[in-house]
């Protein structure tokens, strides 16, 4: 589908490589570029403690698969020729390196926009390219999680702020990412003319969570997280089945569209004439006593029981899984939402996540293994006019790194 893009991705850790990963999926070509000691998610398992050796790092894999690697040292000037020298013929620029580092090595949007005015120059950072803040450090769970609002929100009263997992925010972002890129790269087919595109960690995550933001915004408060037995939609929640098990239950228009449906899949018509029950605001007002009585309804039967009751009222449910039941999950599996994929160090392929978006009749998938740290340094260094040896004396100096093939 994007056979004929060049990405030159000069990106670390998770949310602009992920990006890149996706083009990649998609049919670009992309060329990433690593400092001389590589991405730090290359060192992802270093330190954890093991009884069992660990082959492969299915971490870099996931936002790295299939694409070129060159080990350059951008802080040399050279090092910074080389990557301008690759902007020439590129279709796009993805980085999240911070702006002041990417000024003082002339990398900045003017400067490469000078290069090639039909480059669509991506940034990626944790706040943004404007405001006193630009050049701040940013991790998801720090811009997009806390700064945002996500980890206070989603802590109840009383209780400490939980972390996010692993580069959640980060995949989200590089979601994000993608979309304003494909814009861009559209809008330069009718202008001719380059774009800088701009996403942050912050912002993607007061996208998230808009709808409480929306509130907050035109009435200057939202609702707190409560407790199960202390929502404001009571029927809107969380129960436990007969095996130990937790369902979601999320019906529709607040509640009372759904009622008869949820008092016939639990045999409980009668709540349909209590009072205490029948309406949205009864049962606001008679939240614990309603929960307690869909506590124990639930009880009685086990989640696959559950799952035929609910499924032949139309209802929307879910139960709460585990990672090892989603990856087993067959409508997942049927959904297209895991891929296989190469590891240059294992000696099998393994099960990883796919992007979240299916196309069909093309192949959206993974392009091959992640490349070894400055694999593809020779190549990509030869297509634009420099020589094997002036390859190697670039090595010596300190500005190319060793290959590993």
């Amino acid at each position: 589908m994007l056979e004929g893009l060049k990405v030159i991705e000069m990106a670390t850790y998770v949310a602009a490589p992920a990006a890149g990963a996706m083009l990649r999926d998609w049919g670009a070509e992309v060329i990433k570029v690593e400092p001389l000691n590589g991405c730090p998610m290359r060192r992802f398992f270093e330190g954890m403690k093991s009884n069992v050796p660990i082959e492969g790092n299915p971490i870099f894999t996931l936002d790295n698969r299939g694409k070129k690697g060159i080990s350059i040292n951008t802080s040399d000037e050279k090092g910074a020729d080389i990557v301008r020298e690759l902007i020439k013929d590129a279709d796009i620029f993805l980085t999240n390196v911070r702006p002041q580092s990417l000024e003082s090595a002339k990398l900045d949007h003017e400067s490469l926009l000078k290069v090639n005015p039909k480059l669509i120059y991506c940034s990626l950072t944790g706040y943004g390219l404007e405001g006193e803040e630009k050049n701040r450090p940013g991790f998801d769970v720090a811009a997009y999680w806390s700064r945002s609002g996500m980890a206070h929100l989603t802590q109840r009263k009383g209780e400490e702020p939980l972390p996010i997992r692993t580069a959640s925010g980060d995949h989200i972002t590089a979601i994000s990412t993608v979309s304003g890129i494909l814009a861009a790269v559209y809008e330069r087919t009718k202008t001719g003319k380059g774009k800088v595109v701009e996403t942050s960690l912050l912002r993607t995550g007061i996208y998230s969570l808009s709808s409480d933001m929306a509130l907050q915004l035109k009435f200057g408060r939202v609702p707190s997280t409560k407790k199960r037995d202390e929502q404001i939609n009571p029927i809107f929640n969380f129960f436990k089945t007969k095996d130990d098990r937790w369902i979601c239950l999320s019906p529709r228009a607040g509640g009372d569209y759904d009622l008869p449906k949820v008092v016939r899949a639990l045999g409980k018509e009668e709540w349909l004439k209590n009072e205490k029950f029948n309406t949205n605001q009864a049962r606001r007002e008679n939240a614990k006593e309603f929960i307690d009585e869909m506590d124990k309804a639930f009880s009685q039967y086990t989640m696959s029981e559950w799952g035929e009751k609910l499924d032949e009222q139309d209802l929307i449910w879910s139960p709460v899984q585990n990672l090892k039941e989603v990856s087993k999950d067959k409508q997942a599996i049927d959904s297209g939402a895991f891929s296989e994929v190469e590891d240059q160090d294992c000696d099998e392929n393994y099960s990883t996540v796919s992007s979240p978006v299916r196309f069909h009749n093309s192949d959206d998938g993974p392009k091959g293994p992640a490349p070894k740290l400055g694999q593809d340094n020779f190549e990509v260094l030869k297509s634009i006019g420099i020589n094997e040896d002036q390859i190697n004396e670039l090595i010596d100096r300190g500005i190319v790194g060793n290959s590993q093939k």
